[in-house]
């Protein structure tokens, strides 16, 4: 049963032992994590760098998640849906104070009885002790330009290090590698009010959002375009957005999405080859845009047009992280 400190009985020498963990702010996006522990060794103080490397039956945040938890009882990050963060900040304090790695088993299989997670499943999370900041400066460097990175952590030595971008999260051998992509860029095409609900949606949602619009000379620059790139054309007229279209298929965005009717897009279609694109570049387009039917207002077309740009990616990010198939 827990306490009037919200710990399980279990830590009750926690609470009294080291300062009561305190959540600094609210944010379950890597990079969020892995800035905070950096900036909290920068100043001088030990923190810990919990990682979700085991699930056992359903779980709320994906293998990989992150905690970061400072010395002085201040974390950040989600491991969990919120119902274990408390308890595994506990432990990494612990962690801290003996200046050991460990690891924490919650739910199914754990010593805590008192914590029962809601989906009935267990989890296990590698709580490290950060003394080495160079492999998180290293990734978070790379994710401010817009880079992949990976991190690799060997339980046996107690270290952390740099590891290929493409890696699958997960355990190899004795390591558990983590990966980790640039945040979602979209960019909005057209000068309309469909643009400016959908750019207040998605920022709202997290994405780096640039609007564009051919006609003003807004266009996306090279090398902007990338493969965590989306890009959302929400013209009423096809001479504009045909500038920023063909931008996009000479790159790779991860999502192409256009406005219009079936009819819009046989134009845009017969365009594009006179062009000179190949059927297989303008098949990369979604047209009509958005991940339900027809959207008759502004807000209802935001939504739908984030909502798909979330799914694409999230079915991307499957794809990659599914275990290669044996010859």
């Amino acid at each position: 049963m827990a306490n009037n400190s919200g710990l399980p009985a279990d830590l009750n020498i926690v609470a009294e032992a080291f300062p009561a963990p305190v959540k600094a702010f609210s944010t379950d996006a890597a990079v969020d994590v892995l800035r905070f522990a950096l900036r909290t060794a920068q100043a001088g103080r030990q923190v810990a760098l919990c990682t979700l490397v085991e699930i056992r039956g359903g779980s709320s945040r994906s293998l990989g998640a992150h905690m970061a938890v400072s010395d002085d009882g201040l974390y950040c990050g989600y491991v969990s849906g919120g119902c274990t963060e408390a308890a595994v900040a506990a432990e990494a304090l612990q962690a801290l104070a003996k200046g050991h790695d460990r690891f924490v088993m919650l739910g199914e299989g754990s010593p805590f009885f008192d914590i029962v997670l809601p989906c009935g499943g267990g989890l296990t999370v590698a709580v490290h002790v950060l003394r080495d900041i160079h492999p998180v400066r290293a990734v978070v460097e790379r994710l401010r330009t817009r880079r992949g990175a990976g991190l690799s952590y060997v339980p046996g030595t107690q270290s952390l290090s740099v590891s290929p971008e493409n890696a699958r999260v997960g355990w190899e051998g004795d390591a558990f590698l983590t990966a980790y992509r640039p945040n979602v860029r979209i960019f909005l095409s057209g000068r309309t009010l469909e643009v400016d609900v959908a750019a207040k949606v998605a920022r709202a949602a997290g994405y780096e959002v640039v609007c564009c619009d051919a006609l003003s000379g807004d266009m996306p620059e090279d090398g902007l375009i990338d493969d965590d790139t989306a890009i959302a054309l929400l013209q009423h007229d096809l001479d504009r957005e045909i500038p920023v279209l063909q931008a996009a298929l000479r790159a790779n965005p991860f999502y192409v999405g256009a406005l219009g009717s079936s009819r819009t897009h046989e134009r845009r279609v017969q365009r594009l080859r006179e062009l000179g694109h190949s059927q297989a570049a303008i098949d990369r387009i979604k047209a009509p845009i958005g991940l339900f039917g027809r959207a008759r207002d502004a807000q209802s077309l935001a939504l739908s047009v984030t909502a798909d740009i979330a799914a694409c990616r999230q079915m991307l990010l499957a794809e990659e992280s599914m275990p290669e198939t044996p010859p």
